[in-house]
């Protein structure tokens, strides 16, 4: 057990590594939240491992690890919602080349009903896309 000074008293402390922080940096917004939590000795290991080899310490190392894994939450949104436009623009499409190469047209209000459908069943179709999509890579 290390112990370790902290405002003028001496704290002992059990902790494999004690991590220095760097000085806040100039206009950035002082971080003033944390979250605790527990692991094993091996998940301890695990992870410092983890960090070291990004060259952080664990603390740094765990802020990134969760703030990427926010991000990638909010791209995969993102993503998702591109790819319902897409299946969206697909629908559109199909729905409507055939006619028009044809040579027959549509009435204001059919296009008009068109859209309302494909705005509502798009979703479920780029659902369902997927899912076929999953289900074909299980099976290879």
């Amino acid at each position: 057990m290390r112990k370790r000074q902290i405002r003028g008293h001496y704290m002992a402390t059990n902790n494999l590594q004690i991590e220095n922080h760097p000085a806040q940096g100039k206009g950035r917004e002082a971080r003033t939240q944390s979250i605790a939590t527990r692991f094993t000795r091996a998940e301890e290991q695990a992870l410092l491992k983890r960090a070291e080899a990004s060259g952080k310490n664990l603390r740094e190392w765990a802020r990134d690890a969760l703030l990427r894994t926010e991000k990638n939450e909010r791209r995969s949104d993102m993503e998702m919602h591109i790819f319902t436009e897409l299946v969206g623009i697909q629908m559109l499409l199909m729905n409507t080349l055939g006619t028009l190469l044809s040579g027959e047209t549509r009435t204001k209000e059919e296009v008009h009903a068109m859209f309302g459908q494909i705005q509502k069943s798009k979703a479920a179709q780029a659902q369902e896309i997927l899912s076929k999509r999953a289900q074909q890579a299980l099976q290879k």
